[in-house]
């Protein structure tokens, strides 16, 4: 199986909306499709969102679907980049909260790198897991009983977490490797 093989057939979800780490969601999007997965990007907002270099503005990018029309049994698996005003954002829209929690609910891969797993915090999906993100969420994912460690990349019954864009060729990797595995037994939400 060559790596643009690897993950044929599947479709990965990425959820992200304005002030999100550009490069988190470009990396990952590009590794995906090298490796041959479709890849969509949902929102909570429709038209186009404003990536970010930092906190310097970036890219705008097209949004495929809202996440109100979204159903995480149409996907393989989700991508939640991170920056800080992007999951800042979501994890206060119950709809985008409960599109990543059915990821959970059905056993489906999810990564999520630097700020995203602030979203997991609000799902309430890192209870008795073992997880990374940037150093700030430390207290809020050990406040919502997960277990934070500092490094580069952590596997958790199919949850990718890295802490930042330095740790994305780890996470990357590990995303691949997790999506054409597919559904892991254990994840629960």
């Amino acid at each position: 199986m060559t790596n643009a093989d690897k993950l044929k057939g599947k479709k990965i979800a990425f959820l992200a909306t304005d002030g999100f780490e550009q490069v988190e969601l470009t990396r990952p999007w590009e590794d995906l499709q090298e490796a041959g997965a479709e890849v969509e990007l949902v929102s909570i907002k429709d038209g186009k969102i404003q990536g970010m270099h930092h906190d310097k503005f970036g890219d705008e990018f097209s949004v495929d679907k809202l996440v109100k029309d979204a159903k995480a049994g149409d996907y393989n698996g989700l991508v939640l980049p991170g920056g800080v005003h992007n999951p800042d954002s979501l994890r206060v829209d119950e709809q985008a909260v409960a599109f990543v929690k059915e990821f959970f609910k059905q056993s489906k891969p999810v990564a999520a790198v630097c700020h995203g797993p602030w979203v997991l915090v609000e799902a309430d999906v890192v209870r008795g897991r073992k997880l990374t993100s940037w150093p700030s969420l430390r207290t809020d994912i050990k406040n919502a009983g997960g277990q934070w460690v500092d490094e580069e990349v952590v596997v958790d019954s199919g949850l990718v977490t890295s802490r930042k864009p330095d740790d994305l060729d780890a996470f990357c990797a590990k995303a691949v490797e997790e999506f054409c595995e597919g559904k892991h037994d254990g994840q629960t939400a």
